[in-house]
């Protein structure tokens, strides 16, 4: 008993941000694995063709949220979440207003020419108009989970974020038994979830704003996204660009080497996102009470976590890709180690741009996107010819480090721009990190050819930092909860 207590009030002891932080990254973990885990029942249960039908739908929903939301559960949210801290329903409704209207104009400019259109989607008009509804859907909930992480209030979020990611799955599977377009039936299942759930929460919000029309909150998210669209644009055919390409310059084959590649070097990616998303309120809350420097080891131990999550999958991509592929696929482990190494960059650039967010200073970030997807494209066309599909891992490679050099100073400028200190990042300590993290994981590339090897050296890694935990967890335990 006397165990169990002292557990419990550990448990009680641990600051709220950071069970927050937690809570959110394991939630994503296990949303993650359920989606991994269907996706071989999907695959089949549905034809390649019916299945390219749910993936055409999700490749244009991610452009078309874009012009229809102006991406708002971003970019100025966490600023808004700040400045407007004690009307923040009211600025959520109002956001909801925005998204209606933009969706009303699509939808205008859509319904009288679908025909024309729908050469160009290659979907039916009412997958449109779902696709249209459910991004309306999805932006509600966002936008109330984005005010609940403010609050840190996490348990709400974390119930329906799990429940829709059981519920999604069970809807898609009995539509795709029931049905014969099953690859229609398997959007219809996802989307239908999110539009219940959503259009539930999306009442919420405008009984809680009482109102859709803010002339002021209108006028900042405005002028505060609009000029970010290019960059928002510019981060789609980043991700895009590289497949696309591909196919046009060596066929399909490699295209699909190189996509599954990606696809497991990409695969933490939720784990950022989680991270960031916990993140940002407490470093926002630092930056509001002009105290910053303890953010120095808070970023680098963030850094130092993701760098081991991500050498764990550049270490062992062969088998990796084995399991999720099979031996065809083996060719593509050569892209795994530059694109994953692009992520801990991105991680990077994550934390510059949240300092520019802040300081609602956009047009440098928007400049070095815009440059940094235009160097992808053009060194693309010059090295995929002559190197194959894994050029485009380099490519992809090279093209962060200049978005987050570019980056970096932005936000250096940022802060002289508004007379503060460059003290919220140790870039000496990232950049240590980021070296080894490099050598340490071109030297698992080197193994590939030894399995036991690197089994070996990994658990005599993970024995010296399980006997270094306790400096490591009195580094993240420096995110304390807010006064």
């Amino acid at each position: 008993m006397r165990g169990t207590k002292g557990v419990i009030e550990k448990l009680r002891s641990v600051p709220l941000t950071v069970k927050v932080s937690v809570s959110y990254t394991i939630c994503s973990i296990l949303q993650r694995c359920l989606s991994f885990i269907t996706l071989p029942l999907f695959t089949r249960l549905l034809t390649k063709e019916q299945y390219g039908q749910y993936t055409l739908y999700q490749s244009w929903m991610s452009i078309l949220m874009i012009f229809t939301t102006l991406n708002l559960a971003y970019g100025s949210f966490s600023t808004a979440m700040v400045k407007f801290e004690d009307r923040r329903d009211e600025y959520i409704s109002s956001i909801e207003g925005i998204c209606l209207f933009l969706s009303g104009i699509f939808l205008l400019l859509y319904l009288p020419f679908r025909n024309l259109w729908n050469r160009l989607f290659e979907l039916p008009a009412f997958l449109m108009v779902l696709m249209v509804t459910e991004i309306l859907m999805s932006m509600a909930i966002q936008l109330w989970s984005g005010k609940k992480r403010f609050e840190f209030k996490y348990k709400s979020v974390i119930g329906v974020t799990l429940g829709m990611a059981v519920c999604a799955p069970i809807a898609a599977f009995l539509l795709v038994i029931v049905c014969e377009e099953k690859g229609y039936a398997r959007i219809l299942g996802y989307a239908l979830t999110n539009i219940v759930v959503g259009g539930a929460v999306f009442i919420l919000n405008i009984r809680r704003g009482k109102s859709i029309f803010t002339k002021e909150f209108w006028k900042y998210a405005f002028q505060f996204n609009i000029p970010l669209l290019t960059y928002y644009l510019s981060q789609v055919i980043f991700n895009q660009s590289d497949r696309i390409m591909i196919s046009h310059i060596k066929g399909m084959g490699d295209a699909a080497m190189y996509g599954v590649a990606y696809s497991l070097a990409t695969i933490l990616i939720f784990v950022l996102n989680a991270i960031n998303n916990s993140y940002v309120p407490w470093l926002y809350s630092k930056m509001k009470e002009g105290d910053t420097k303890e953010n120095g080891a808070v970023s680098c131990a963030i850094a130092f976590l993701m760098s081991l999550l991500l050498l764990g999958v550049i270490w062992f991509a062969p088998e990796i890709i084995q399991i999720m592929a099979g031996d065809d696929y083996l060719q593509a482990v050569g892209v795994v180690a530059p694109v994953t190494i692009s992520l801990l960059l991105l991680c990077y650039v994550q934390f510059f741009i949240n300092v520019e967010f802040y300081y609602e200073e956009k047009k440098l970030l928007v400049i070095s996107s815009v440059g940094a997807a235009l160097l992808n494209i053009v060194l693309n066309v010059l090295l995929i010819p002559k190197f194959t599909f894994v050029a485009a891992g380099y490519t992809t490679l090279f093209s962060y480090i200049i978005f987050a050099v570019c980056n970096y100073f932005a936000m250096r400028a940022t802060l002289i721009k508004h007379n503060k200190p460059n003290d919220a990042y140790n870039i000496k300590g990232l950049l240590a990190i980021f070296f080894l993290f490099v050598m340490i994981s071109y030297l698992g590339v080197v193994l590939y050819g030894n399995f036991l090897l690197r089994i070996i050296i990994t658990i005599a890694a993970a024995l010296i930092i399980l006997w270094q935990r306790k400096l490591l967890l009195q580094t993240v335990l420096k995110i304390r909860e807010r006064k």
